[in-house]
């Protein structure tokens, strides 16, 4: 078994090169300090003084967005303890993790001159969400949520490139589209789609790598389902509806498609990609795109600025 020590020193290796931001990793370490010497049955009290309290600022910001406390980590672990074992196995894909995402951001960096890469935090949380990103935020993941995650696609290694450099591509969303408050179905399966998308360019491969069976052969029927569901504020039938054992999230694939057929079209694929990352109107940008359910042929192949 790996120890923590050993995984922080491998995160902190496998995303220090080239454009890529600090890496904290000192959560995860102090967390399996403290699970460690409580023989896996930390109590609640102790993860919220000696855990989060005393966590990095990354962490607390954590904490606060997704209602992360000592009492919630303690339940997770009470109901799901083979997650917080499985999050340290993790670590024997990091040094491919390491080549595969520098090279990922060294290329957004030269298709995107604008591209930032803030602080990534790694700790360990209630065993949801995956990972968070936003532009004034910094990055997010829960090391235990992501490593659980098998669904969404079941190659480790291809799982935490893909997951992180989605991530790195919120940050670069403005936030007239990211930060509304009380968002349309459209705008926010842009916001996702967006980063599907891009993260396919620089990768090869969407993110959430489940989607491309979950709708197969039922392509026009989602997308015309999609349509009457644009304007609407009500998001559950469409996004951050996901399990392992129903995956779903729907709008993440439609928001891929309608920038997928955007990029396809254009003949200045750079300005296209300036486009899509810097969008504010999800209107505007959808009407730019010709998309329509079916309209973007399967054989369309991306071409690179």
């Amino acid at each position: 078994m790996f120890k923590v020590a050993g995984l922080c020193a491998l995160l902190v290796s496998a995303l220090s090169a080239n454009a890529e931001p600090t890496v904290v990793t000192d959560d995860v370490e102090r967390f399996y300090r403290i699970y460690d010497a409580a023989d896996g049955h930390p109590a609640a009290d102790l993860l919220q003084r000696e855990y989060l309290d005393q966590g990095s600022d990354g962490l607390k910001h954590f904490a606060k967005i997704r209602n992360i406390t000592g009492e919630r980590i303690a339940k997770a672990i009470a109901e799901r303890p083979e997650i917080y074992d499985q999050a340290r196995q993790c670590a024997v894909a990091l040094p491919q993790v390491k080549a595969r995402v520098g090279a990922a951001l060294s290329r957004f960096s030269e298709l995107y001159s604008d591209a930032s890469f803030p602080a990534v935090t790694v700790s360990v949380g209630r065993g949801r969400p995956v990972a968070v990103a936003g532009p004034n935020d910094g990055i997010n993941i829960g090391l235990e949520a992501l490593c659980a995650t098998a669904f969404i696609n079941p190659d480790i290694e291809d799982r935490f490139v893909r997951v992180m450099v989605h991530e790195f591509v919120h940050v670069q969303q403005v936030p007239e589209l990211t930060d509304k408050p009380a968002p349309t179905v459209l705008e926010l399966s842009l916001v996702e789609g967006s980063a599907e998308f891009v993260t396919e360019l620089l990768t090869g491969d969407v993110a959430y790598a489940y989607m491309a069976d979950l709708v197969a052969g039922r392509e026009a029927e989602i997308e015309q389902a999609f349509v009457p569901d644009m304007d609407a504020t009500e998001l559950s039938k469409w996004l951050y509806n996901s399990t392992p054992s129903k995956p779903g999230d729907l709008g993440y694939w439609v928001g891929y498609r309608i920038a997928k057929t955007y990029y396809s079209k254009a003949a200045d694929k750079r300005q296209a990609l300036k486009a899509i990352i810097s969008m504010r109107d999800a209107k505007e940008f959808l009407a730019m795109s010709g998309w329509g359910p079916e309209r973007l042929s399967a054989q369309n192949k991306l071409e690179s600025p």
